[in-house]
């Protein structure tokens, strides 16, 4: 799935947990995801609702999309085992090591990922790797 669509994407996420939840064979993306819905209890009833597919969730509601928050999960898992974009392996071992939990590490990476597809979009410029990974290294401190 290089372009999927939301709907594929979010149907990726309820099949990969339902995977899961009825111990079946599964992909290596399947897994990695189920692994991170796992991290993710708060997200599990939303995963198995009817209206998954549907449900709209927005900040002016106070409220966290979950499959937003799963797809940069698995783009970070993504980015940390290719090093993409160069240096944000390195980055993370060091945030990593200072907060000495995997999941709390993985979360400042997705804030910094967050900020810099926001910057993005509200400029109508390319992503910027280096605004990315200068985010990443002073979490580490």
């Amino acid at each position: 799935m290089f372009n999927p669509t939301r709907d594929q994407a979010r149907q990726f996420l309820i099949d990969a947990w339902a995977k899961r939840r009825q111990r079946l064979p599964a992909t290596p993306m399947e897994t990695l995801a189920a692994d991170l819905i796992d991290l993710h209890p708060e997200y599990h009833e939303l995963l198995e609702a009817t209206d998954a597919l549907t449900r709209e969730w927005t900040p002016e509601q106070g409220e966290t999309n979950p499959f937003l928050h799963l797809s940069l999960h698995l783009a970070i898992e993504e980015q940390l085992s290719i090093d993409q974009p160069p240096g944000i392996r390195a980055a993370f071992d060091k945030l990593l090591a200072r907060r000495d939990d995997r999941h709390q590490a993985l979360h400042v990476v997705l804030e910094c990922l967050g900020e810099m597809v926001w910057r993005s979009q509200r400029e109508r410029q390319p992503p910027d790797g280096e605004a990315y990974l200068d985010c990443l290294r002073r979490a580490a401190g």
